[in-house]
């Protein structure tokens, strides 16, 4: 008889129906609230036996992204508190949850509370919320109470209504790229937080973080998170109502409804949505039909718990010509940002993007594209299809020579088009202040910090040496340059608003 038979045989609360419970009140006691909350209390019971001398605990997990991160974060420290119940070997058995064929009670998300505006906090990890019986069950707002053998317990979701066929009335998806998933997305600090949150919306649709704003420069990766959500939310709910477009798709569906009086066609076909994806809301600025419609849109899909994803150029509140109650309603729910990929992460994607097209991208030829080609991801991915293609025609291995021989015009255009004056410029202009205050010993930070910022983008897009940058800075010493690229390099990974203003900088000058 093992430790924990003779245990359970002489101590009846130490049987195996109470094992699951026990060790995930133990956890509860070491884990964050938010993320036991998140990712232990939706889990239904454990299926609890023995097995071999093994004391088999067998977890199913509603999805594959809480099943990844629980797998990654949670089984190994599960699998030891189990071990220290039981006194003997323990096998945590993780696996995606058999789909039922009829409704199923269903286990709750943790209490949402704060509905008028979430936020994300920036220690979130990746994963997604799902009810176990599928990404469409409702989710109570309140906290909820763990019974042995049934687990965290909600009502049952009321059917939807289908056509005699089987199938929706409205066409069921619309737009989707099924290339742009969360596999093919490269993760990094850059898009962290906004994956999260998309990896979050696609376990459970309508229900957390609605609507989500991801806003950013462009070819930053914000498309491919959308379609990733709508691609993931397809794989779980086949039937799902989707809508992926761009904004001056939905502008032009109003001119033309309205040309025609056909206003209750436009509701049909959004109103009646479970996702609408939908790109650069900034175009909806001085369209007031338009905001019209659309808020009207946004109202009833929030209503029937719909999810909304947007993307802009930059957050609701800095959106300009569009009404107020609408960017009160983006700001709702969600926004988080995606910023330039650091260093590391373009190199990642270089890599990855070239096992796509099955061709190993050797590390310092992915270092070097990446460190001359910063502006974003879509530049990277064009220079790294004109070094593939080089190395193609001309029969080569791919080289650090082969990459500068490939993007010699990029390269040089860059190095002609970037001086130090230019840059001075462009960040005074940024800023507002004098160029001449880039050349002056005045020292108040409303200047200090500019000057700071120029220095560093001068070390960073040009060629010129820290004696050189400090001559065209008022002749200061190579310290006080040195010492600004450091100051703002290491404040750039911390500070994603200043982060985002590099970023705008970077493109203006390369534009």
């Amino acid at each position: 008889m093992s430790a924990f038979e003779s245990s359970a045989a002489s101590h009846p609360s130490a049987d195996l129906s109470s094992l699951w419970q026990r060790s995930c009140e133990r956890l509860a006691t070491e884990l964050p609230e938010q993320q036991f909350n998140t990712w232990i209390r939706p889990l239904p019971p454990a299926d609890v036996s023995l097995q071999d001398g093994h004391t088999v605990v067998s977890v199913r997990v509603a999805n594959r992204f809480m099943l990844d991160w629980i797998r990654t974060q949670y089984s190994a420290r599960l699998e030891s508190i189990v071990g220290e119940l039981t006194g003997g070997p323990v096998k945590i058995d993780l696996a995606l949850a058999v789909r039922a064929a009829v409704p199923r009670p269903a286990m709750p998300m943790p209490g949402m509370g704060n509905p008028g505006g979430l936020s994300l906090p920036a220690n979130a990890h990746p994963g997604a919320y799902q009810a176990y019986n599928g990404p469409s069950a409702n989710i109570p707002q309140g906290p909820a109470s763990y019974s042995p053998g049934q687990g965290y317990q909600q009502p049952q979701r009321a059917p939807e209504h289908h056509q005699g066929n089987g199938h929706r009335a409205h066409p069921q998806v619309m737009g989707l790229n099924p290339a742009l998933t969360f596999d093919t997305l490269v993760p990094g600090r850059a898009n962290q937080m906004a994956r999260t949150a998309a990896l979050h919306v696609a376990g459970a649709p309508g229900h957390m973080y609605n609507p989500l704003f991801i806003y950013g420069g462009v070819g930053l990766g914000k498309t491919h998170l959308m379609n990733a959500v709508g691609n993931a939310l397809l794989a779980d709910k086949p039937d799902a109502r989707i809508l992926y477009l761009h904004a001056e798709q939905f502008i032009s569906d109003v001119v033309k409804n309205y040309q025609r009086k056909t206003f209750d066609e436009l509701k049909a076909k959004y109103h009646s949505l479970d996702l609408l994806l939908i790109d650069d809301v900034q175009f909806f600025a001085g369209k007031d039909r338009t905001q019209e419609e659309f808020f009207n849109a946004f109202e009833a899909l929030l209503a029937k718990k719909a999810h909304i994803i947007m993307t802009s150029d930059t957050y609701p509140k800095g959106l300009v010509n569009i009404d107020e109650r609408l960017t009160s309603r983006f700001d709702a729910g969600l926004t988080v940002a995606i910023e330039p990929p650091e260093l590391e992460m373009r190199v990642a994607i270089l890599i990855k993007k070239a096992e796509v097209e099955a061709i190993t991208m050797p590390e310092d030829v992915a270092f070097f594209i990446a460190k001359n080609v910063r502006a974003n991801v879509r530049e990277l991915e064009g220079a790294l299809r004109k070094v593939l293609a080089f190395a193609k025609f001309n029969h080569k291995e791919i080289t650090i020579a082969l990459a500068r021989e490939a993007l010699k015009d990029l390269l040089s255009i860059q190095n002609r088009q970037i001086s130090v004056e230019n840059i001075q410029k462009t960040v005074a202009d940024f800023y507002k202040i004098k160029v001449a205050d880039m050349y002056s010993k005045k020292r108040p930070a409303s200047i200090a910090r500019p000057r700071q910022i120029a220095m560093y983008l001068a070390k960073e897009l040009t060629q010129k040496s820290l004696p050189e940058i400090g001559e065209l800075f008022g002749g200061r010493d190579h310290t006080t340059v040195l010492h600004a690229v450091r100051k703002i390099g290491g404040e750039r990974g911390k500070d994603s608003e200043l982060n985002q203003q590099l970023h705008v900088l970077e493109q203006t000058l390369k534009g």
